[in-house]
């Protein structure tokens, strides 16, 4: 049940670094707070797979148009994701952003089933829809109409950054896969490199074109961004260590705790009340969860 650890080790690392990015959209702006988990994580990723390298005595495999394609798939989609992510997190508590964010589960069992033949059992569907349903019971509060009109768009923005998640997911694990050979960690930290050298020069080019700004601030509040790109290669790192050992609807439905993670987050270090409702919301994701590992 190695990915169950890798699983864990990476929802801890990003609900750290979702927190670090969140305080630099103030400083910097959003896409400023998104490029900084993908420019400052690059150096990180490469020393990991520096470290993978010497450990297992191997060098990274030659990549293919398929591995390379995935990989693409998955950085643009995680590009926008983030972005989508930090915008609703200015209108939106932590923890409740992060709960529509997870809707992705669902998205990622059944598309991943179709494009890269992930087995999805009766068992896990149903784990998946209760975690999900978890969620959903977190996020979710009885509104007036005026209330729900004016939540329209940070639930949109967050659900739409669920999708673009999911899709990066799958992305990732079918550049993983598409790997003609290597051991686990090789491959994982091979498409990682990969995936961030991609993100990197697009950030770049797009932010050299039409937002400098942006990017020297990232450069002037350099102790957080470092921080931030850290913990995001870290994440990241055990985020493709656990598609490299499972499916991506695993992966993604046990990443789940890291909403139970958001809301201790944000009740003790944003001081953002934590509700009754979400309190049940918590106790059907761990179930879900529970479902999962069982099945």
């Amino acid at each position: 049940m190695g990915w169950v650890l890798a699983t864990l080790v990476a929802a801890v690392a990003q609900t750290a670094r979702n927190a670090a990015q969140a305080g630099l959209t103030r400083e910097i702006g959003t896409l400023g707070a998104t490029q900084v988990r993908f420019l400052f994580g690059l150096p990180f990723a490469v020393i990991f797979l520096g470290l993978a390298a010497w450990g297992m005595g191997e060098a990274p495999p030659a990549l293919t148009a398929g591995s390379l394609g995935y990989a693409a798939l998955g950085a643009l989609a995680q590009i926008g994701a983030t972005a989508l992510m930090l915008v609703t997190m200015q209108s939106r508590s932590f923890a409740v952003t992060t709960a529509w964010i997870k809707t992705e589960p669902v998205i990622v069992a059944l598309v991943a089933t179709v494009v890269i033949g992930d087995p999805l059992t009766p068992a896990k569907l149903v784990a998946i829809l209760v975690a999900t349903a978890g969620v959903l019971i977190l996020s979710t509060r009885p509104e007036t109409a005026r209330g729900m009109l004016r939540d329209a768009a940070p639930v949109a923005t967050g659900l739409l950054a669920g999708f673009l998640f999911g899709l990066a997911a799958i992305g990732f694990r079918g550049g993983i896969l598409a790997l003609p050979e290597g051991s686990f960690l090789i491959r994982a930290s091979t498409i990682l490199v990969v995936s961030l050298v991609l993100q990197s020069g697009v950030l770049l080019v797009w932010l050299l074109a039409f937002d400098r700004g942006a990017l020297a601030g990232s450069f002037r509040v350099w102790r957080p961004s470092i921080l931030a790109g850290f913990l995001g290669a870290f994440a990241s790192q055990f985020w493709f260590i656990g598609f490299s050992l499972t499916t991506a609807a695993n992966v993604r439905t046990l990443a789940l705790v890291e909403v139970i993670l958001a809301l201790g987050v944000s009740a003790l270090v944003f001081r953002q009340p934590v509700s009754r409702r979400q309190v049940v919301g918590t106790a059907v994701i761990l179930l879900g969860v529970g479902l999962l590992l069982n099945a």
